[in-house]
Parts: structure tokens; C-alpha cells; sequence
């Protein structure tokens, strides 16, 4: 069977490489080549590939999974194989979230780019069978424990981009401004939502305190609860409360 093969990859020497070694397999034909999911989207709707062989990092809006989730809203179960050499949270946190889970591969830039290592692959995935490499799967359950526990899976998106910025020391003002809003009081409203998620509007009744320990929790992703004498504690991982490190 000669796979029918969608590449997307941003780098243009590497795309030319992979299209010119895969074909040269014989098992593989390249039927388009790009470097965004949102021109990946468009070649899939004019030309359906068998499979798609994606970078994880790309040029656009969307990386590669976000890319893979719109296709395959189009092409259920559409066959996959990712690479990528990036450990950033954000794409095991949005693989986890991607809901893919199966007809695909996800495996290291830096070992699996060799074609006879890339053909297997794709026929797995073209065959319904799905692999991950280890050190990834690892990494993706990693980001997935830490999101469960941590504070910034309470608020919603809107709160995150305020909580983000308190942390980086803007004000309202330039929050409202940065966010196109026209009346500050807004961001004063999201604040509080903030404090309340993370426990900050039982803790302290100063406006000031309470938006520099939301900038504190933000910058170490973790729950802190400051006792009466305002010493702030950390969980660990027995559900203990212990003095926090980081103060």
C-alpha cells in the first residue's frame, strides 16, 4: 500500500528532506507539504491524505496537536505521527487535552526522523495501531498531575490572562488597556473571582496583600496558605502543610 503522506513541517530544508528520503522508500507519497496547521486544514479539505506527518512546533497560530484536533474534526481518527525535540509543558498539556487517542504516534525529533524509522510508523497509524514513546508518555502524565493539582486549574481563561499580568506587576489600568477593556472596575471584578478560587478573600481583607500573594501563587504554580502571622505554607505531597521554601 502506498501511503498517500501530508507533511507539515516549518523548516523548509528539513520538509524537502523528509518528502524527498520517504519517497524514496517507495511506501510513501508525498501529496502535499506545508508549514501551519492552518494551510494543513485547508490541503486535507481539497485532498484527503491517508495519513499526515506533523511537526509539533509550526508556523501560524495553532502548533501541531491543536492542527491535529481540527482535522480530525473533519477526518475522525485520521492517522497521525507527531515529532517534535520541544519539553514544554504547553504541548504535553495539550496533547493530554487533545483527546487523541488513537491511529497515531508521538516519538522524538531526534531519534525517529530517519524515513525507515518514519514508515513504520505510518503504517501503524494508517492500520489503526498507536505508539508513544516512553519519555513522552511520561512527560505527558507529568504536566497532567501537576495541572490537577494545580491553582491555575481553578479559574477559567479570562482569569488566567488577569492572574498572569498581576503577576508581572501591571496594574488595572494597564490590565483593562492590554485586554481592551474600557472600564478598570472590570479587572477590580476578575480580581476578586481570582482571590476567592484561591482562597485569598478568607485569608486577608487588604486589596494590596491579597494581589501580591495571587502574583506569588501564579509564579509558583502552587497552592499557598499564609497562617495568622502571615506564614505562608505549601502542600506536600502527604496533604501536609509545611513551611514554604520559596518565602
Amino acid at each position: 500500500m502506498l501511503i498517500r503522506l501530508l507533511i507539515v513541517e516549518d523548516n523548509p530544508t528539513l520538509c524537502a528532506a523528509l518528502k524527498k528520503g520517504l519517497e524514496a522508500t517507495q511506501k510513501v507519497s508525498v501529496s502535499a507539504v506545508c508549514d501551519s496547521g492552518e494551510k494543513a486544514l485547508s490541503l486535507a479539505l481539497a485532498e484527503p491524505p491517508d495519513a499526515v506527518l506533523m511537526d509539533v512546533q509550526l508556523a501560524g497560530e495553532m502548533n501541531g496537536i491543536q492542527a491535529a484536533t481540527q482535522l480530525r474534526r473533519e477526518f475522525p481518527r485520521l492517522p497521525l505521527v507527531f515529532y517534535s525535540i520541544q519539553d514544554d509543558d504547553t504541548y504535553y498539556r495539550d496533547f493530554h487535552r487533545s483527546g487523541i487517542l488513537s491511529h497515531y504516534a508521538y516519538v522524538r525529533k531526534s531519534n525517529y526522523l530517519l524515513p525507515e524509522m518514519i514508515v513504520p510508523l505510518l503504517t501503524d497509524a494508517v492500520q489503526g495501531r498507536s505508539f508513544i514513546d516512553p519519555e513522552i508518555e511520561s512527560r505527558v502524565q507529568a504536566v497532567r498531575h501537576k495541572d490537577e493539582h494545580s491553582p491555575l486549574a481553578l479559574l477559567e481563561p479570562n482569569e488566567l490572562a488577569v492572574a498572569q499580568m498581576i503577576a508581572q506587576g501591571l496594574t488595572n489600568e494597564q490590565i483593562a488597556a492590554r485586554l481592551g477593556f474600557r472600564d478598570k472596575r472590570t479587572i477590580s471584578r476578575t480580581n476578586g473571582q481570582i482571590y476567592a478560587a484561591w482562597g485569598l478573600a478568607d485569608s486577608t481583607t487588604d486589596e494590596k496583600v491579597a494581589r501580591t500573594r495571587a502574583a506569588l501563587i501564579y509564579q509558583s504554580g502552587r497552592f499557598i496558605a499564609w497562617d495568622a502571622e502571615g506564614l505562608p505554607r505549601v502542600m506536600d505531597e502527604q496533604g501536609n502543610w509545611i513551611p514554604w521554601e520559596g518565602a
